[in-house]
Parts: structure tokens; C-alpha cells; sequence
């Protein structure tokens, strides 16, 4: 048996007045996710538990199958883990986005979608002048990097209160920086960044350009090394994990899943959609499992661009679900999940805990005759699952 797992990041969504009070998904032409609905089972998923983040590191956890209440420690360790960064138990990671600030306002929480290789260079200009024997500074993939710190846990560091700067948009500096003891640490690490990257050469081009300048350091979603059983310990299956952002790829070489870097996969509009569905078909030729993401409708709803979300999310379908299909279409021997991992409001510009749509479809499983795959359409079935890091057990083994 094959298990092909493919997550749209945030396509999930509210009626939008301007649809005709639908959805993104509604309003998309996604022909092959409403065939799934129709001849597979379609149901709902609760991915975020109570009282946690409504955040991609949680959902997915979930996704996976593993409780995040049990095994989520923070963002930054996951996303150190794909960057080849050694933790040691008592060491903290931080996501460290380059965002763009004006007038103690947060404008751009990912400065204009900043090149890897522009960003590459400021990260490593901080690394020089904010670096030091406990705290260091590594670069990402555009502007999402990481701040490690050497026993950070003496400082009680992982318990900090650090806002995501996608929350925060157009809203005060001053009034949502870091919370709780210590936390004056990591607040003149991000202004003394300001201090350091508002001038610099690359800013200035960057302005001189109308683009957005990378001018502070936003530190948050940290924590401590995780300890979480390997994937093919827990399900007997050998698997990959193909996704363009370091997030995703962290978790799956800590699940001792393969990862899978697709030329031309960039975590935004422009990714490679076929791409990563014909590297996951390959993957496919050797094991068992494979688990594709894709962030562009992710990306789209923080940017409150409805045009891009459609593009994204019909994309997705036409080159990453109709590619998938017309593969395995001749071939009985294979499962399909399809879901988003959390919803991405366009209203809110932000990730939400809502309950989202995931359709199963594939050997053994019985077509319901649902008209299409979408929130509303979903919530006439009654297959649900409250623990979202049970629908995996469900999708695997057929168990509740």
C-alpha cells in the first residue's frame, strides 16, 4: 500500500462577501479535490488542540499523528533540525524572522518576501555584531532564519510570551514584544538588530527600490530539543517529506523521514507545483509514505490577497492533486489525505483554529457522493475526528 499525504497550507477560509458569501474553495475550480470528495470520504479534523498556538508547527504535528500537547516544544527547534543545527537538552531556538518596522509598527512580517541570498547576508552581518559564545545566528530560506541559544534554559527562555510577526501586522512594537522573565534579553537583541540593519547597504538599495527594508530581527516560537518517535517506529512505513520551507522539512528529519529538495520549491506563489508532485511520485517507486506540502495559500492569506489564494489553491489541484492521480489512477494500491493544515482567513490575515475539510480517498475506501471538497460541504458529514493526531491512525490502519 501507498500513503500519499497532501497538505494546501491554510486553504481553509471564511465566506467572502465579494464570492458571493463562498470560500476560496468554493469559489476555486479545483476539479480534482471535488472528485476526491465525491468518490472518496470526506469528514473534518480538529489539527490545533485547546490552548494551543493555531500555528503550521502544531497542525502538522498533528497531521502526522503524534499528540503536539505530548511532543510540541516551539517552532524554532523544528526548523533547526532541517538547518543541520546541533541542540544540546538545554538549549533554546528561536525562529528569528527579518520583518520591515516603521514608526514602532510592524509593516511586513517577512519584508517583502526578501531573497534568500539578500537575507543570507544580513543574517550573517547580525551573526558578526550580535553574535557570541552562547548566542548564534544562522540563516534560512528567505526571511525565515534561526537564533540559537546555548543553555537558554537557565534563563528560563523557553517560557517566554513571543508573538508571531504574522499577528501582529500594522499593529505596536512596543506593546507586543516579548513577555515574562528575562525577556529584556531578547528584546535588546531585537532592537539593538534594528540599530544594526536599518542602514545597511543592502536596506538602503532595497528602499532606493521601493521594496521593503529587512531593518529588525523578530525573535519567537522557541523552545527546547524535542524527543519525538520515529515515523517508521510508529507506523512500519518508510516515508519522505517534501516541502520548500524549513518547518516542515525540521519535523520530517526528526520523524526520520526523507527529505526531498525540489528545484525551484520556494515556500511562495511561485513555487514548483509539479515539481514536488513528480518527486513525490518518484518517492513513491522505493516506499511507502509520502507527505507533500505546499505554503502558497498560506502565504496568499496573510497577505490578505484573494486573487493569489484562488491561483494557489487551484494550482494546487490542477499540478500537485490531477498530477498524483493521473499517476495512480490505473493503480489500486494507494490512499490519498488531503487536507489544509489550519485555516488562513483573508479577513484575518492570520492562522485560525477552526475545524477543517480533509478528504480520504483510495483502496478500501466507500465514495460518499459529496458534491464537492469544501468547509460547508464537510460539515454535512459525520465522520470527525477532535484529536486531529488521530485521523492518521484512521487514514493508516483504518483504526478510531
Amino acid at each position: 500500500m501507498k500513503y500519499i499525504v497532501l497538505v494546501g497550507d491554510g486553504m481553509a477560509d471564511y465566506p467572502i462577501e465579494e464570492l458571493g458569501n463562498r470560500t476560496p474553495l468554493e469559489a476555486a475550480r479545483i476539479p480534482n479535490m471535488d472528485f476526491l470528495a465525491k468518490y472518496g470520504s470526506l469528514g473534518r479534523v480538529k489539527t490545533i488542540p485547546e490552548g494551543m498556538s493555531a500555528g503550521s508547527d502544531v497542525a502538522n504535528i498533528s497531521i502526522l499523528g503524534y499528540n503536539p500537547k505530548q511532543f510540541y516544544t516551539g517552532r524554532g527547534p523544528l526548523e533547526a533540525a532541517n538547518l543541520g543545527i546541533e541542540m544540546e537538552g538545554d538549549d533554546v531556538a528561536f525562529r528569528c524572522n527579518l520583518v520591515t518596522v516603521a514608526e514602532d509598527k510592524l509593516i511586513d512580517y517577512s519584508s517583502g518576501h526578501i531573497s534568500s541570498k539578500e537575507a543570507s547576508l544580513l543574517i550573517k552581518f547580525i551573526d558578526e555584531k550580535l553574535g557570541t559564545q552562547r548566542i548564534r545566528f544562522y540563516p534560512g530560506v528567505s526571511y525565515r532564519h534561526i537564533m540559537l541559544v546555548k543553555r537558554g534554559v537557565e534563563e528560563h527562555l523557553e517560557d517566554l510570551e513571543c508573538k508571531p510577526p504574522h499577528d501582529i501586522m500594522g499593529q505596536s512594537i512596543s506593546k507586543n514584544l516579548p513577555k515574562g522573565q528575562n525577556a529584556e534579553i531578547i528584546i535588546k537583541l531585537m532592537r539593538d538588530s534594528f540599530k544594526l540593519l536599518e542602514n545597511h547597504e543592502i536596506n538602503l538599495v532595497r528602499v532606493d527600490l521601493g521594496e521593503n527594508p529587512a531593518n529588525m530581527l523578530w525573535l519567537w516560537g522557541q523552545g527546547k530539543k524535542p524527543n519525538i518517535p520515529r515515523f517508521s517506529d510508529k507506523y512500519q512505513l518508510s516515508g519522505s517529506i517534501i516541502s520548500a520551507v524549513d518547518l516542515i522539512k525540521g519535523l520530517g528529519k526528526i520523524l526520520g523521514l526523507e527529505v526531498i529538495n525540489v528545484p525551484g520549491a520556494t515556500g511562495y506563489y511561485d513555487t514548483d507545483y509539479k515539481g514536488k508532485a513528480k518527486a513525490a511520485i518518484r518517492v513513491l517507486e522505493d516506499k511507502d509514505f509520502v507527505f507533500l506540502h505546499v505554503e502558497a495559500p498560506d502565504e496568499a492569506g496573510h497577505n490578505g490577497d484573494l486573487r493569489e489564494k484562488i491561483t494557489a489553491i487551484e494550482r494546487f489541484d490542477h499540478l500537485v492533486v490531477g498530477t498524483i492521480l493521473d499517476a495512480f489512477k490505473r493503480k489500486r494500491n494507494f490512499r490519498i489525505l488531503l487536507l489544509p493544515d489550519h485555516a488562513t482567513p483573508l479577513s484575518l490575515r492570520t492562522h485560525t483554529k477552526d475545524i477543517v475539510p480533509f478528504v480520504i480517498f483510495g483502496k478500501e475506501i466507500i465514495g460518499r457522493g459529496f458534491l464537492n471538497y469544501s468547509e460547508k460541504e464537510a460539515e454535512k458529514s459525520d465522520l470527525y475526528f477532535e484529536n486531529g493526531y488521530e485521523l492518521m491512525d484512521y487514514f493508516i490502519k483504518g483504526q478510531r
